[in-house]
């Protein structure tokens, strides 16, 4: 049984989802992927996992790195928990590549190359957006990508973390999707 309960961020409304293992989404409202994953049979309810989520976010968005985090129970293909597992290790206000991920993956398996678009495609489907950190992943010299939740979230979800990344967009230059 999944529970979901929801976060007022200053980025906009976010539903959270968890089960009994932990927390198994967070979508901003209105995202590409929203609620992707979401039991159609859920319930409504502030459980502990949920409420420390929303702790977690209240300290993210004060502008500090929270120093727990709540247990995650992530869902996906074996390659996409490879790639949700690495993004857990991007440190707070650090940025990696989806190139960079790609080389740790292909070192792990023991490939020559692993593609850094089947990557972003993996990054691009994390149910756990901010806790399981996917906007601090950018394109070759640090260009912005992509970003479900969308690349004006991602631009202020990195600025909050004090990223700076020169090839960033102005917010006016964004693409209006």
């Amino acid at each position: 049984m999944q529970y979901i309960n929801y976060y007022q961020s200053p980025l906009g409304d976010i539903l959270l989802a968890a089960d009994e293992a932990g927390l198994t989404g967070l979508w901003f409202d209105g995202g590409k992927y929203f609620a992707a994953g979401l039991d159609p049979e859920h319930e409504e309810k502030d459980t502990p996992v949920l409420k420390q989520t929303k702790e977690w976010l209240t300290v993210y968005f004060s502008g500090r790195e929270p120093d727990f985090c709540p247990p995650v129970h992530m869902m996906g293909t074996p390659f996409q928990l490879t790639v949700w597992k690495i993004l857990q290790k991007i440190p707070y206000g650090k940025t990696v590549t989806y190139g960079e991920i790609a080389k740790e993956i292909a070192a792990m398996k023991g490939l020559p190359r692993m593609s850094a678009q089947a990557v972003g495609g993996a990054v691009g489907h994390n149910k756990i957006s901010i806790i399981v950190p996917c906007h601090r992943v950018v394109g070759t010299n640090k260009s912005l990508t992509g970003y479900a939740g969308g690349i004006d979230k991602k631009v202020k979800l990195l600025t909050m973390e004090n990223i700076y990344c020169p090839n960033f967009l102005r917010l006016s230059e964004i693409p209006k999707r």
